[in-house]
């Protein structure tokens, strides 16, 4: 019963996000910080991991393949497959989940534990559309951080591979333009859009209605993070079921 209270209470907070809207001067403000917070802060993160696992994606093909009469093409192709349909717009969610979400969840489980939250309310302001709102908005921006993911993740693969001597400059870039489906790179950006809407609304959940003091703050970011992984997975799932097959 808990689990439906929580999916239900999840859903009446989508709504009541979108009523009685903040004034945009006020709206504005708040959203250049939640975008400065959450996409501009984790450019660093991402650009990191994302072309060094490209390069591990690279050198663990290569060295997989090891019959001769396989092209060696096909390391690039299978480096592009890797990180355009599933490292980028999945792996790079689950770790934005960690980075991001436990940054939504504490900020504003330390307004309601302090409460801020409840001073919104005395003054007559929706605190779900104060707080939730920009940062929903700041997280459509989120497909900008998924495409540099994924050029970096190809770059670090083509590094890799010329570097690694795995293979030469003109295979790979031969490997990432054979059979490219330009479906694959819309399908990736559908995905990453219903998880910037995931994103941005379970940890916001988690911490708003938290209760308790500063160790609550952390319990509720990390069942923040966790659910956020869970749904990212399934949906995942769900939609690679709904759009590829």
């Amino acid at each position: 019963m808990q689990y439906l209270h929580n999916i239900g209470a999840y859903f009446l907070m989508i709504a009541e996000m979108f009523r009685k809207p903040t004034r945009w001067s006020v709206m504005r403000t708040l959203i250049l910080k939640d975008i400065d917070d959450l996409i501009i802060g984790s450019l660093g993160i991402v650009a990191f991991i994302s072309f060094f696992v490209g390069g591990v994606v690279t050198i663990q093909t290569a060295l997989n393949i090891s019959n001769p009469l396989i092209p060696k093409y096909l390391v690039g192709f299978a480096t592009r497959q890797s990180v355009i349909l599933e490292f980028a717009p999945t792996f790079i969610s689950i770790i934005m989940a960690g980075k991001v979400g436990s940054f939504i969840t504490s900020s504003i489980g330390t307004m309601r534990v302090t409460e801020q939250i409840d001073a919104l309310e005395v003054m007559g302001i929706n605190s779900l559309n104060y707080l939730v709102f920009p940062k929903f908005i700041a997280l459509l921006l989120y497909p900008f951080v998924i495409s540099i993911s994924m050029f970096l993740g190809v770059l670090g693969g083509l590094t890799a591979a010329v570097y690694g001597g795995f293979g030469t400059l003109d295979d790979f870039i031969l490997g990432v333009q054979t059979d490219f489906i330009p479906f694959h790179i819309i399908y990736a950006f559908i995905k990453t859009f219903v998880f910037a809407f995931v994103l941005a609304t379970i940890p916001s959940y988690y911490g708003y209605y938290m209760k308790g003091g500063a160790l609550e703050v952390g319990k509720a970011s990390t069942t923040a993070f966790v659910w956020t992984s869970v749904v990212i997975i399934l949906l995942n799932y769900i939609l690679t079921q709904l759009l590829l097959s």
